[in-house]
Parts: C-alpha cells; structure tokens; sequence
C-alpha cells in the first residue's frame, strides 16, 4: 500500500511540475527566464552553450568605468482599444443609419460597465460607394460595366477604460452588436516624470555607493578626469509579443494502421515577454501581473588619469661682471668694476 501511494504522489508530482512548462514550443523562440540550472529540478531545459566554469574574465584597465542600469515596470493610468467597424448599405442615409444603430447599443451596454459616452470616440475611415460589375451582352458583343450598387462605410471606435477587468465588458459589448475587429490596445501613463525622477534618484545613489566601493580599494577619483553620458527610454507591451505554435502532428496510430494523416491547421499563440532583468542593477516593481510599460534610464561614467604635470625646469641666475675703462689725458687706461645693485 505504501509503494502504491508513493508511486501515485511520485506522478502526481511529475505532471504538476511539467505544467509549469507550458505548451512553448522551445524550437521555435527560445525564453531563459526562469530556467532551471540543473536538469535534476523539474523538467526545465539548459539552453545555450554549456560552461564549466561560469567565471568571466577580467581584464584591468587604466580607466575606470562606472555603467548603471535601472528599469521600472509602470502600470497604465488608461488604456484605449481601438475597434474597426464596417458597414455597407444600399443607399448613403441607410448606411449612416445602420452604423449609429450598432455604436449606440455599445454605448448604452458599455454606459452600465462605468464607462461613459465621453470615454467613447469615432473616427472616420472612409464613406465610398461600392460597385459591382453589370454584364451587357449584345449580338456580337459583351460589355462588362461597373455600376454603383451602395455605400460601404468604415469607422474605428476608440473607447477608453482605467481597469483592465473593464476590457472583457467591452469584448462582450462590441461582439454583441457584431464588431470583432479590434486593432490594438494603447496604453499610457501619466506620471512618466516621476518615474524618470526615481530611477534617478536611485542610479545616483547607486553609483556613490561604487564610489565609494573604489575609495576602500584605496582609488582616488580625483586624480581622474571624468566624462559622463545618460540615457532613458520607454516601451510598450504591444512591441514585445511573441508567437508559437503548440501542436503536435504525429500520430504514432496513424503509423500502426499504416494511414494517412490529414494535417489540421496550427494555431498560433501569442504571449508577452517583457524585458529580461538580466542586464540591469536596480528594477523596481519586479514583479509584473499584466503587462505592464516598461521605462528605463542608463548612466555611465568614463574615468581617465589626469596627465602628470612636467616640472618646470629652474632658470639659475648668471651674475655678469661690469667693467669700465678710464683713459687718463696722458693716454693712460685704468680698468674700474661697476658695482650694480643685483635688485635691478
């Protein structure tokens, strides 16, 4: 009984740890978040070349680099999807009709999910008139002529939603009243400035703590001159979604009956991969549940040795004797020093 038990526990295991895997298809794009370092902890697979020594290599330098990388994962204030609706019609006015008909009823049902009228918005695409081909045969001809048949109108609908629970009300609504275009969702944050602000506050305090890291190494900065560059960037989660297609075609039954198999078709997946941690020092809100916008700031500082200043070479003073010659009227030449003062 007890090997019964623990052989069904051992399977248990087995397949709750292999639903963690998920239905990826790891031959098409490769994701090394959250991969297990040895093969012995689930069933997570090493990617990548393989290295007994994980050490790299470090090479001194004269300079001394200072490069700090923060990211932040903001989540949005407001999004906005954006729906594409068309309508055709026999006539301009009944077009018209038909379309308000449709945007009014998602208005009303949307109104009951705290989204008001004001959140909703409607963009003309185009209002042209549709034409089919009239075939006019004669004795010895056939004339082939285009003639207007109706109008097709095409309109986006923006709606704007603070909550991402709000978005599957929308689906419903708009699904409701037959649009099932939806073109993208945006989203936006407005507190980007404070953002900013934090990751720079953090990134300076980062980098006096290395500072002050290469102080007890016994380096002093101020014998370096300094030349510094900074960057901030932000991301949206529309930009990082990745595809896959988790379909197995083989049949190992079709094999055994010798039958053909007859392909279905692979549909594909979609999910968000944000940006990987791996290369930053500070990330704030980790975390993430949703997607989420994705802001960024890098500053790096370049030290160099200040060059050695070349010493002076030292004029030494040369004392100059003054003579003079005194010639007496009888023709007689008497030799005298000039005595000067050494001040002048």
């Amino acid at each position: 009984m007890k090997k019964t038990s623990f052989f069904i526990c051992l399977f248990l295991l087995q397949f709750v740890v292999a639903q963690h895997k998920g239905n990826y298809d790891q031959n098409v794009q490769i994701s090394r978040q959250n991969i297990a370092s040895s093969a012995k902890l689930g069933n997570a697979q090493r990617f990548g070349p393989r290295s007994s020594n994980p050490r790299r290599d470090v090479n001194p330098n004269a300079n001394i680099t200072i490069d700090v990388h923060g990211l932040f994962n903001a989540k949005a204030t407001s999004y906005t999807a954006i729906f594409n609706i068309s309508q055709i019609g026999p006539t301009a006015d009944e077009t018209h009709k038909l379309v308000n008909e449709r945007i009014d009823n998602v208005r009303e049902e949307l109104a009951s999910a705290g989204i008001s009228k004001e959140a909703i918005a409607i963009d003309v695409i185009s209002f042209v008139p549709v034409y089919e081909i009239e075939v006019e045969k004669k004795l010895f001809s056939t004339k082939y002529n285009e003639v207007p048949k109706g109008f097709e109108l095409q309109q986006n609908i923006h709606i704007r939603f603070k909550e991402t629970a709000q978005f599957e009300k929308i689906l419903a609504a708009c699904a409701a009243n037959e649009i099932y275009n939806l073109v993208k969702v945006d989203y936006f944050i407005e507190n980007i400035r404070e953002v900013y602000k934090k990751l720079q506050t953090s990134l300076v305090q980062l980098i006096q703590e290395q500072k002050e890291y290469y102080k007890v190494l016994g380096i002093d900065l101020s014998a370096y001159n300094m030349i510094m560059a900074d960057d901030k960037y932000c991301y949206f989660p529309k930009d990082f979604y990745q595809n896959y297609q988790a379909y197995n075609s083989v049949s190992f039954e079709a094999l055994q009956r010798k039958k053909g198999v007859t392909k279905a078709k692979k549909q594909t997946s979609y999910y968000y991969q944000p940006i990987s941690y791996e290369n930053y020092d500070i990330v704030m809100n980790a975390s993430i549940l949703e997607p989420v916008i994705q802001i960024g700031m890098q500053i790096k500082l370049i030290y160099s040795p200040k060059p050695k200043e070349q010493e002076q070479p030292v004029k030494k003073e040369v004392k100059t004797e003054h003579k003079y010659y005194v010639i007496s009227p009888d023709g007689k030449i008497d030799v005298k020093e000039l005595k000067t003062d050494s001040t002048n």
